[in-house]
Parts: structure tokens; sequence; C-alpha cells
């Protein structure tokens, strides 16, 4: 076995592959930028080595630099991460040439699956499913009617040279067949000079499932099952689960099997997974296989109780798997959620800065399940501009999918980050949707159920009741701490009344509390009871409490008469108040929110690359204005409607925080 091992990577997938190393007893060494200098990875690993500047052209993807402090530490083996030069043919080709071991695929696979085209022609010969189409020159519109009836309706009809969108057309019919070849020629001639066509079947109700391959150097093949990873946003996985909610074993088995055969076919051997497309009759199609270790592979590992990372090592050391396929079972059930320093807010901006508060939940049984949390980052640590905004990956396994999903909402509720925008709050609510809770998803579940963006979550009356009598019962605890301070006037003793107002989400109750030393029983005013317990102290960020029997997870900051409470991704400001102080709070004027409506606000922190407007100019709507750059990616802010720039205030080369007025509208 490797003594020592360098893991080409950083953040949660570097500690990812160090954990398991350690497990087996291997050195590790960690490669760092600038910006990495303080990382988790680089404090876990056993040694580490500079590798550049911040920016990844200048650092990890650099594959000289990387072969250096392979020398420097006389490192036996590379394993890539996922990213960055997992799947870079000429890395694995320069480890080759310097006698070291590649944990990953032999350059072979790695090429033939690179390509779109290749790999789809050697997996159409390996005897996998493809999406039916025709890729040659279809002279006229007889034609295209013709084709399409033998691929079989709905049919996609594309411009060869498209994009955008431009140039495309979805048929269901002869007629519209013929209309829409024409209409997608024509289009793509004055889009694309070019007006080629190709039609390929369209996948209705599509879905994103993905089969997880083993395999090793003797000829062994083995698939662990599948993940579904059909909640994306702009092509992002976001929640990934296994095994599918949708498949049935004979279509696992199917899929499996063929996903084994490809990877046969390319001489595979290490973990891999091969990508379909699935319908809503559960025929599956190709779509590319990726030669690394996936973002999601804890949630197969969670079921499988195969510890990949581990594989993909023995594989590289010459080892024949130690398993079978009957060796692998479904054992309950996983979800992961991808946490990122993404503002769901703000339209998914990214979001950098220094995270002051980072508790994620304890590792290990939680209820009826387990929670797992493959993070690269700590308290105080920063999230930088240079790479993948990824925060953690929160994943729970429970004995069934209710039980998995349960224990999830539980682990998101306490899981507590503060100093950045971040998507907890969406994961969250996914988790209490219907239609995700059914099982019942596609690719477009995003686009179609938060077509406005996400702007929070709404409770329903069960469940605002349940935070109220909670906070009722908080603010009692509170309450009676407060009658306790030392240093008062003689003769001023302060009595903790029974009958309170709590205000949240527009919604009032009154309640009347009995205490008692388990807990509170609280009584509303329109009729009900309810029981609250738990162990909560003035000041904790965090109360795990139990209303009417159910377990009720609560972040906690305190506010005037009241609490800020986060809990299935709502954010609610608590007002608890005696009744005369609720009766003079409806009095009082509602605070009305600054007009910024002649303001361009900075979204994100970021850096102003270019402004592309001068003051006294007359801009339309949809006009760029300036670029802000975050996260390497460039952002162009354009203006909502027309207006003359009255004044700008910030220029090229300005570091901006979120809200900071880049410019000001008459």
């Amino acid at each position: 076995m490797f003594e020592k091992i360098l893991i080409a990577n950083r953040g949660e997938i570097a500690c990812r592959v160090i954990k398991t190393a350690r497990k087996m007893g291997i050195k590790t060494v960690a490669v760092y930028s600038d910006a990495d200098k303080h990382a988790l990875h680089v404090e876990m690993a056993d040694e580490a080595v500079h590798i550049g500047p911040p920016p990844a052209n200048q650092s990890y993807i650099v594959i000289d630099k990387i072969m250096d402090a392979i020398a420097k530490t006389g490192a036996q083996a590379v394993h890539p991460g996922y990213g960055f030069l997992s799947e870079n043919p000429k890395f694995a080709q320069a480890l080759e040439k310097a006698s070291v071991a590649f944990i990953g695929p032999p350059v072979k696979a790695i090429e033939a699956m690179g390509d779109k085209i290749t790999s789809k022609k050697i997996a159409q010969e390996a005897g996998v499913s493809t999406v039916p189409g025709y890729m040659g020159l279809i002279e006229d519109a007889d034609e295209a009617v013709k084709i399409s009836n033998e691929i079989g309706y709905p049919v996609m009809i594309k411009a060869s040279a498209g994009g955008g969108g431009k140039g495309m057309r979805i048929a269901w019919n002869d007629a519209e067949a013929r209309e829409g070849f024409q209409s997608s020629k024509n289009e793509a001639a004055s889009s694309f000079g070019d007006d080629r066509i190709f039609i390929e079947k369209f996948v209705t109700q599509p879905r994103h499932i993905e089969i997880q391959v083993l395999c090793d150097a003797h000829g062994n093949g083995i698939y662990l099952n599948e993940r579904e990873c059909s909640i994306q946003r702009r092509n992002q996985k976001v929640v990934e689960e296994a095994p599918s909610p949708f498949l049935d074993e004979a279509t696992r088995k199917a899929m499996g099997e063929q996903a084994v055969a490809l990877a046969n076919a390319v001489g595979y051997a290490s973990a891999g997974t091969v990508e379909f497309i699935v319908d809503g009759e559960k025929n599956f199609y190709f779509l590319e296989m990726n030669t690394r270790l996936q973002v999601e592979h804890p949630v197969t590992e969670l079921i499988t109780g195969v510890d990949l990372v581990e594989q993909m090592i023995r594989v590289a050391n010459g080892e024949p798997l130690s398993i079978t396929q009957d060796d692998v079972k479904i054992n309950g059930w996983a979800i992961e959620n991808r946490l990122y320093a993404e503002d769901p807010y703000r339209n998914f901006l990214p979001s950098i800065g220094r995270l002051t508060r980072y508790r994620p939940p304890e590792e290990g049984k939680l209820g009826e399940g387990v929670v797992r949390n493959d993070t690269g980052v700590f308290e105080g640590g920063e999230i930088s501009m240079y790479y993948d905004p990824m925060i953690a990956k929160l994943c729970t396994w429970g004995p069934t999918r209710e039980a998995a999903i349960e224990v999830m909402r539980n682990a998101l509720d306490s899981f507590e980050v503060e100093g950045i925008g971040h998507n907890l709050p969406f994961v969250a609510a996914v988790m209490d949707h219907p239609k995700f809770i059914s099982g019942d998803m596609t690719t477009a579940f995003i686009a179609e159920e938060y077509p406005d963006g996400f702007d929070g979550v709404t409770l329903d009356e069960a469940q605002l009741k349940r935070v109220a009598a909670a906070a009722a019962a908080m603010n009692r605890v509170a309450e009676i701490r407060r009658t306790r301070v030392t240093g008062r006037l003689g003769n001023h003793e302060r009595r903790v009344g029974a009958e309170w107002n709590v205000s949240l989400q527009d919604t009032s109750f009154d309640v009347t509390i009995d205490a008692d030393q388990k807990g509170a029983t609280i009584s509303f005013a329109e009729g009900g009871t309810m029981r609250v317990e738990g162990a909560w102290t003035p000041g904790q960020s965090l109360a795990w409490m139990t209303v009417d029997g159910a377990p009720l997870v609560l972040k906690v900051d305190k506010i005037i008469q009241g609490f800020r409470l986060r809990t299935r991704g709502a954010d609610l400001k608590v007002h608890v108040r005696s009744p005369r102080q609720a009766e003079l709070a409806r009095l009082m004027p509602e605070k009305q929110a600054p007009d910024t409506s002649k303001l361009l606000l900075c979204p994100m922190p970021g850096l102003i690359v270019k402004i592309d407007v001068e003051e006294g100019q007359e801009v339309q709507e949809g006009q760029a204005l300036c670029t802000v750059e975050a996260m390497k990616m460039e952002n162009i802010l354009r203006a909502e409607k027309k207006g003359v720039v009255s004044k700008i205030n910030a220029g090229p080369g300005d570091s901006l925080r979120v809200d900071d007025v880049i410019m000001e509208f008459e």
C-alpha cells in the first residue's frame, strides 16, 4: 500500500480524502495557494506545500507546480478530488511518466469520455441507451417529418450551430415538425449564418439520475446503485438522494448493467459515474460519464457502506475489488444538501466574506437517523472569491426516505452559519415542498416552483402556532431571569404574568401560560393548548424544543420585546408582549423601507470591472450599466427602466460591499 499520497485539490474534498487516508494509515500531503494558507485541509494534512497565488490558473491547475510538490515530498500517488485537474488527461500522463500512481482511471478512459461525440459513439457500441436522433444533413421539411416519425414524437428540432435557445423548436406532430423545421432553419440562418438542422428525441418530464460504478484493473466492475440529482439550478446540483424515489428494481438493474458495460468498453479502473436522463415512462438515455469522484458520492456511501475513496486508493494500488455485485445492497435512504455561499434572497448571487459563526450539527446519530457533514471551512475562516462557493455538504441517513428527510430538516434547522449570505433557508424550504416530499420532481423543479426566485418561507397557521407556543415559553424563562437581576430597588418586586400576546408573520395569538418544572402548557384564546418542553437558556443561539411531542429546532437571536427565530427556512421576528404592550404596539406606525428606485445598488461584495455609462446619459430598460466581478464571475448590472444617470459613485477597480450605491438616477 502507498505510504504517502498527495491531494491535488482543496476545500471539503481534500479534507474528505485525508479522512480516509488517515483511517488507512497513509500519510497525506496538501497543496495550497496564498488564499488557502490557513485552510482546513492544510491543517489536517501531514505535510503541506505552497503552490502559488490565489487564482487556480496560477496554482491548483498548474501541472508543473503539482509535479514539483510531488517531487519535494516523495508522494507515491495523487488523488485529484473533483474539478481542477481531476479529468485532465495531460495531468494523468505526467504522473504516469514520473511513475506516480494516479488515483483515478486510465488516461484513455478520461480522453474517450471527455469528448461528447466520442463518448456517445462508444456508448452506442457498448449497447447503452442514447437519446434517439438524426445528426446528418436534413434537406427539407418532408424529410424532417419522416425522420421525426422514425424517432417518435415529441422531437426537438435544433440548429447545428445553435445556442441561447435560437433555432430550437419542439414538435409533437407532423404539422409542428414541418412548421418547426422551416422556422428553425430561417432563425438559424439569420442568427448564426448556418442553417443546418438536426433532430433528436425530446425527453418529457426529465429526471437526472446517475449510476455509481466501481472497476478495478483486473476486469471486475460493479455498480453501487443510483443517485437522484434532479433538483438543480442552472445545471448545478443542489439536492441529491440515494436511491431514487422514481426507479424500480428492473430499471435500476438495466441502468446499472449498461453503466458497467460502458466502463468496461473503455477499460475503466476506479470510481466513476454514468449520468442518464430519464423520462416519465422510465426510459433512460446516456448523457455523459464523469471520470472522477462525484461531489454527491456520500449518499452512495451512506446506503451501501462502501468507502469510495478507499476503493479508489486500493484500485490505484493494483488490488482487485473485494466486493461483488451481490454484496451491494440498499440500506435505508440518504439525502445531501449542498450549502453554498449564495444569497437566495438576491437571486443566488455569490456571497463572500468571513464566517463569523459556523456551527454545523454534530455528526453521528440524530433521532432515528445519522448526520454527516463534509466540509472544508471553519468558524473565523473566509469564503474566498477565487474558488467554488461551497461551504459544506450536509448529508443525512434514515431507515426510510421520510425519516431521512425529517432528520435533514432538524439538521438544517440546527446548522448555524453567520457572516455571509447562504442558501440554507432555500434548501430547508425544498425539504418541506410537497413536490419534493412526494418524490415527483423533474430537472425543472426549481424553475417551475420558484419562477420569481426565492423570497423566504411563509409558515402555515399550524406551524406558526407551534413557533408561537415555543416563543411564549422561552419568553417566560427570559422574564423570570430578568426578575432575579441583583441590585434592584427595595419593595419593587417584579411579577411575571401568565397572559401574553405573540405576534409573528402578520399573525397574532393571545395566550395564557401555565408553567411547571418540566415545561409549560400554552393555552390559545381562540381554543386549543400546546405542551412545550425543552432546555433553553437566555443567550443560547439554538433551542431544541418539543412542542406537542414533536421536535422543533429554532435558531434564536434577541430583539426588543421578543426574538428573531429561524426554522424550516422561515426567518421570523416574533414579538412577545403583555396585553397592554400589544395594545400600544398596534397604534405604532410601521416604518417604511427607504426608496431605492433611483439608485443602482451593488448586489454582492465585489469589484467594479467596468462602468458602461456616463453622468447625464439617458439609458433604456435592459441597457448594461456596469460589470461587477465576484468569485471570478462577471455580473452585468442592467437598467430596470428608462432614466437619466445623475451621479456615478464608483469606478473600475473599486471594491464594494452589498448595497453600496454605484450610481444614481434623476
